[in-house]
């Protein structure tokens, strides 16, 4: 009997959450489509503070990861056509989903096997040339010492009318990098992470090593084009460029 009440009982709360106002649910996620009051405070920025309106309370998606999804959803053809589409270390809130599209042959790789399809170290890919339509990689290439042979390797296995999108932090002007930098103190220190090998900056050298190993590289602006309500709505980051890549025939 006991259980039955805290059933009912749960289940009259989740009703009641259900029915509040809608002026209380500020904040729409749209990865896991919940309405939520705010997005939580996460990581660190470059003045060393968490970021405000960064974490997804329900999916624990980021800025980045909602970026992403409003901007396939928005501006690509990957929910209509028939792809293959590679996922390099998936983030598990969008690859969720993204398995479930029944129009893509997805395949996730990761350097560990535990956290994908595939066991893929990026520069040495084991696919042929013009494998994929579709590429994403977020936040990978700064873990990669030799991240031009990475950038080559992609763009092989890329279609000649296929796209990429290729997303890296930007932090500051110049873009860094030392291979005598190993220890993880000294990489949080200069890189802002302990696995990082380089900081990239806004310099531009980010987007001339994409051009150099084979791309065109479009940089979209598409949160720009965002009215300010949307971007605090969905917990967006205003200067976060999408790097679209095709490959150059």
């Amino acid at each position: 009997m006991n259980r039955i009440i805290n059933l009912f009982k749960n289940r009259l709360k989740m009703w009641k959450m259900s029915v509040r106002s809608s002026s209380q649910y500020k904040c729409e996620c749209p990865v896991c489509r919940n309405r939520i009051e705010a997005f939580l405070p996460f990581g660190v920025n470059p003045l060393k503070k968490p970021r405000p309106n960064a974490l997804c309370p329900v999916c624990k998606s980021l800025e980045r990861h909602r970026l992403m999804w409003l901007y396939f959803r928005e501006r690509t053809n990957l929910f209509k056509d028939a792809l293959k589409m590679l996922h390099i270390a998936p983030e598990t809130q969008l690859s969720k989903l993204l398995r479930k599209l029944p129009n893509l042959c997805y395949v996730t790789a990761d350097l560990d096997p535990r956290h994908a399809m595939v066991q893929m170290d990026v520069t040495n890919i084991q696919y042929p040339d013009n494998s994929f339509d579709v590429i994403y990689a977020s936040h990978v290439l700064e873990h990669i010492p030799d991240d031009r042979k990475a950038m080559r390797e992609l763009c092989r296995v890329l279609k000649s009318d296929g796209w990429a999108i290729l997303q890296v932090p930007i932090w500051g002007k110049e873009t860094l990098e030392d291979p005598n930098i190993k220890t993880p103190g000294e990489r949080q220190k200069v890189f802002g992470q302990n696995d990082h090998v380089r900081r990239y900056g806004s310099d531009g050298k980010y987007r001339e090593r994409l051009e150099d190993a084979g791309f065109h590289v479009k940089i979209d602006q598409y949160v720009r084009t965002l009215s300010e309500e949307d971007i605090l709505r969905y917990g967006l980051l205003k200067n976060e460029d999408i790097f679209y890549c095709v490959k150059k025939v």
